[in-house]
């Protein structure tokens, strides 16, 4: 066993990692319809986005196809109108919050929308339809970001078990006399003036519900914060809550970035900002948005963005950059910030330049955001179907049914063909299974039914890498070698034909994840998953096995 110990620990690990990914599916797929409803609404949706997830053919959901109209713009114009309307489409995609949708360009003026697991059609239509809203609006200073913090942490302390219960302890200290004297105190009343006698350094969680779900970036501005991507649900619902949004600030609102950035600690987060409520330019103010070089002179090869304004604009505009200098301006699309930079000097032609810290991707993502907002360019649907849950539970049935009667007929084919060496080949074509199954949600990878396709095509394809090297060994032992040696021989032997016919498929599938339609990218994510995982299975669990076998009960003969 000292010599295979890698392949042992990477047998374990593999085995491990796959129970980890799959834990979340196999929880909620063995929930009953009670317990889900009993079961906390975030943790049910926290549980949901780790599981594996499915397309629109097997849950159900809506597909559009839309046009974009460009009969009624000129020819700059209509160059990139289709970039513009995707972004705006995915704007509203993400706004609706809809797991894993496929939004892409489907020719030269079509957009195609698959959105899964959706069942309110009109309600979609209307949301991805309507015209985009872009707004600038500044950013409050930190010192309202904190004030805004504060009193949100006061309202959730104070509905709290603990903020109830000190509520109650500091009303049963006061003397009655005093406490019924007073007109309008409660139990709130009292937790909130607790709250501010408390030592946070005691219970900080308790104390600062809201602000311990965020991270403030040190030495960087602090009229933001970021949340992490698991924490997203609660800050979401938190700001939500009517009793929050009442001791908000007046003219004040939070939003989110539009963007998910990955720390160095591997945890995806959005930053948070508070802003004013009141747009001081709208899109219509906008003439044009163009990536350009040098608009900082301190980085002349880094692109940024360059705005020119209308007329009234530029005039609005100007005042706007006089007024609040040194301040941020936020740019919104849908309610999503797309960025804040901030206000260097007046600027009085409408001329102004968008920089700090851009590629050529994020800043021609950016010019298209800012001229999506003022594009007068209408979106017909010209294909819509509605795909019903119940359909999707049939194909899942098919297509288990498909999946299973094919692993039995290879597995019984196996057993009579091989014998006991089929055995080892069924172990490994199982937890091959299991293993694409892992990666799939591991990666947040979406199962489709050409998926499950992809998922019998690797299964022949795993049973085929066994097949070749069973057959050597066969070769070596007709060629009077021991069984150690025949194994050793067999793998070797057929590990560059394996290699070969699984990197040339792998290139087939690459090719079709690159180029293919959504249906069709599917079937190549399954297929190269199970590419990968039946070569593990097949080089290294299969031959760990054997050699375990031989280690430990050294046979003669070979049942193969």
């Amino acid at each position: 066993m000292g010599k295979n110990r890698f392949q042992v620990l990477l047998v374990i690990a593999a085995l491990v990692l796959a129970g980890f990914y799959l834990y979340p599916t196999l929880r909620l797929v063995t929930m009953s319809p009670e317990a889900k409803e009993a079961m906390d609404a975030d943790a049910l949706a926290s549980l949901r986005s780790k599981a594996l997830r499915l397309g629109l053919d097997l849950q159900g959901g809506m597909h559009l196809v839309m046009e974009v109209d460009k009969s009624e713009l000129s020819a700059d114009e209509a160059e990139d109108a289709l970039d513009r309307a995707l972004e705006v489409i995915r704007n509203r995609v993400d706004q609706f919050g809809v797991s894993e949708p496929s939004i892409q360009k489907q020719g030269e003026n079509r957009i195609l929308v698959q959105l899964p697991g959706v069942q309110d059609a009109h309600q979609a239509k209307e949301l991805i339809g309507q015209t985009a809203q872009l707004e600038f609006m500044m950013l409050r200073s930190a010192a309202d970001f904190t004030e805004t913090l504060r009193r949100v942490d006061e309202v959730l302390y104070s509905r709290s078990d603990a903020g109830r219960k000190a509520a109650e302890k500091a009303l049963t200290d006061e003397t009655g006399d005093e406490a019924a004297a007073t007109d309008g105190d409660s139990a709130v009343d009292a937790a909130d003036d607790l709250f501010a006698q408390q030592d946070p350094v005691d219970d900080p969680l308790a104390l600062t519900p809201l602000t311990s779900k965020l991270r403030f970036i040190q030495g960087s501005d602090q009229d933001q914060a970021w949340v992490a991507e698991d924490d997203m649900i609660f800050v979401e619902s938190t700001l939500n809550d009517p009793a929050v949004k009442g001791v908000m600030p007046f003219g004040t609102k939070f939003a989110f970035g539009r963007e998910w950035q990955l720390f160095q600690d591997g945890t995806r987060m959005k930053p948070l900002y508070l802003l004013t409520d009141r747009a001081e330019l709208t899109g219509a103010s906008i003439a044009n948005a163009q990536v350009q070089l040098g608009l900082d002179a301190s980085y002349p090869n880094q692109p940024g963005v360059a705005l020119t304004m209308t007329p009234e604009g530029a005039h609005e505009f100007a005042t706007l950059t006089e007024n609040n200098i040194g301040r941020r301006l936020a740019i919104v699309l849908d309610g999503n910030v797309q960025s804040a930079p901030g206000i260097r000097n007046r600027i009085p032609r409408g001329n102004a330049s968008i920089t700090g810290g851009f590629d050529m991707e994020n800043a021609s993502l950016l010019s298209i955001v800012l001229r999506a907002g003022a594009l007068p360019a209408p979106l017909e649907i010209v294909e819509e179907r509605t795909v019903g849950p119940s359909l999707g539970r049939d194909s899942i049935q098919q297509g288990v049914r498909a999946a299973v009667l094919g692993i039995c007929l290879v597995a019984v084919f196996m057993l009579i063909y091989y014998k006991v060496s089929g055995i080892i080949a069924n172990i490994a074509l199982a937890l091959n299974l299991v293993f694409i199954m892992a990666v799939m949600a591991g990666l947040k990878a979406t199962l489709t039914l050409p998926g499950i396709a992809g998922v019998i095509l690797t299964i022949g394809m795993a049973v085929d890498a066994n097949v070749l090297i069973f057959e050597r060994i066969r070769e070596e032992i007709r060629n009077k070698k021991t069984v150690r040696a025949a194994i050793e021989s067999g793998y070797g032997r057929a590990f560059r034909t394996i290699l070969d016919a699984n990197i040339t498929t792998l290139i087939t599938a690459f090719v079709l994840l690159q180029f293919g339609t959504a249906s069709v990218k599917g079937f190549a994510v399954t297929l190269s998953v199970g590419i990968l995982s039946s070569m593990f299975t097949a080089l290294i669990l299969t031959r760990l096995i054997f050699n375990f076998w031989v280690d430990r009960f050294g046979p003669r003969k070979l049942s193969i």
